[in-house]
C-alpha cells in the first residue's frame, strides 16, 4: 500500500448527504472479481446520462474541467453509508481519490479506507461548507491553484487554498497505517518474530495439540 504522508490536491465539492456505496459504485458496476476496472464505475448513476454507453453527464462535478484531476472529495454527513462492499474504496482508489473530507462516516466504509490508502478526515459541517466554497469556481475554467488543499498527515493538518488552517483527529492504528503504508496483513507481520515464537513455544507446551 502506498504511503500517506503529506497531499495537495484539487478538491471537489460533492455536498451531499448520506451518500451510500451503492451511489458509490453501483451493484451493476460490479462485474470484476479483482480491484481493477472499478474506477469507471465510480459513481456511474450521478456520472453518465447512460452508464451502459458511458455517456459523460456535464452536469455532475467530476466531470466537469475545474474537477477533472480532483483527487479530494468534499462531502456531506454519513459518507459512504450502507453496505459494507469493499468495492467503494476501490472504486474511489482507482479512479485517483486520495482522501474525502465530511462531517462524518459510515463506520465500515472508514476503515476500508484506511485499509487501503485513503484518507477519511472529519472536519465539521461548517468547515466543509467553507472548503467547498474556496474551491468552487466556473465549472468550465479551471483555477487550479484556487482549488487545491494541503494535507499533512502526521501532523494532522488540513489547509485550505486561502491558508486556513484545520485541525483533525485519526485514532494511532489507522494512522500509522496510512503513515507508514501497511494494509492489516502488513501490519500483522510486523509482528513475525512474536508469532513465531509463539507457535514454537506453544507446540514445546502442547505437543498433543500438533
Amino acid at each position: 500500500m502506498e504511503k500517506f504522508t503529506q497531499h495537495r490536491g484539487i478538491a471537489a465539492p460533492l455536498l451531499r448527504i448520506n451518500i451510500d456505496t451503492d451511489a458509490i459504485i453501483p451493484s451493476r458496476e460490479m462485474k470484476l472479481v479483482s480491484k481493477q476496472g472499478l474506477g469507471a464505475g465510480l459513481f456511474a448513476g450521478w456520472r453518465y446520462l447512460d452508464a451502459d454507453a458511458r455517456t459523460p453527464n456535464p452536469e455532475f462535478v467530476l466531470n466537469q474541467p475545474a474537477y477533472a484531476q480532483a483527487s479530494v472529495l468534499l462531502s456531506g454527513v454519513n459518507f459512504g453509508c450502507g453496505s459494507s462492499r469493499e468495492h467503494a474504496v476501490w472504486a474511489l482508489k482507482e479512479y485517483g481519490i486520495k482522501a474525502i473530507v465530511a462531517p462524518s462516516f459510515g463506520t465500515i466504509f472508514y476503515n476500508n479506507c484506511t485499509r487501503n490508502g485513503i484518507l477519511p478526515i472529519v472536519l465539521s459541517d461548517a468547515v466543509v461548507r467553507a472548503l467547498a466554497d474556496e474551491v468552487s469556481a466556473d465549472p468550465q475554467v479551471p483555477n487550479l491553484q484556487a482549488q487545491r488543499i494541503n494535507i499533512d498527515l502526521p501532523g494532522q493538518t488540513l489547509t485550505s487554498p486561502s491558508g486556513q488552517c484545520y485541525g483533525f483527529d485519526i485514532e494511532v492504528t489507522p494512522k500509522t497505517m496510512l503513515v507508514e503504508g501497511l494494509d492489516p496483513i502488513a501490519m500483522t507481520l510486523q509482528r513475525i518474530g512474536a508469532i513465531d515464537a509463539f507457535e514454537q513455544r506453544h507446540v514445546t507446551e502442547r505437543p498433543w495439540l500438533g
